[in-house]
């Protein structure tokens, strides 16, 4: 549930900042605003998986070598 909720909050954080610099963009170069919106847009979603996937990792665990011989 955490890796959906990280995705979900990494991209509407993203698209919100994509929107506005296309929207600056638009300003001054008006055919290449949307070109570059979906560009980032696709990028956005594969970025924001791979950050919530990192984010969400179980954290390894070193074992020292008391802790790893057997039980007598």
């Amino acid at each position: 549930m955490r890796l959906i909720a990280y995705y979900l909050a990494l991209s509407l954080a993203a698209d919100v900042v994509a929107v506005f610099l296309c929207l600056w963009i638009e300003r001054y170069w008006p055919e290449a605003s949307m070109p570059i919106f979906i560009g980032l847009y696709f990028g956005i979603l594969w970025g924001a998986w791979v950050i919530a996937i990192r984010l969400t990792e179980p954290k390894e665990v070193t074992t020292t070598a008391a802790q790893s011989q057997p039980a007598e």
